[in-house]
């Protein structure tokens, strides 16, 4: 899929590199959650990076299949702990 960086995003992350994001959007093992931002439909993916970080990254759908990268942030802990539950029963 082809990913294309909102350049507020690139200037907004912290703490996280963009390859990580990318690494995450491109796991093997990925839970997609729909959700809204600002009024708009986003896709939340919740993945780890090769180096096993979980993160969340925030997605809007440019269309056909095109997304824009709107956000990347670490798990809260309880986000965390409902993503390993996950895991564990994939």
């Amino acid at each position: 899929m082809p990913y294309r960086w909102w350049p507020a995003t690139l200037a907004a992350l912290s703490g996280i590199d963009p390859l990580e994001a990318m690494e995450a959007l491109n796991a093997d093992r990925r839970l997609p959650r729909a959700g809204e931002a600002l009024g708009l439909p986003v896709l939340s993916v919740w993945a780890r990076t090769k180096a096993g970080r979980p993160l969340i990254v925030v997605l809007r759908h440019e269309g056909g299949l095109e997304w824009l990268i709107v956000g990347a942030l670490d798990m809260t802990p309880a986000q965390r702990a409902e993503f390993e539950e996950w895991e564990a029963n994939q």
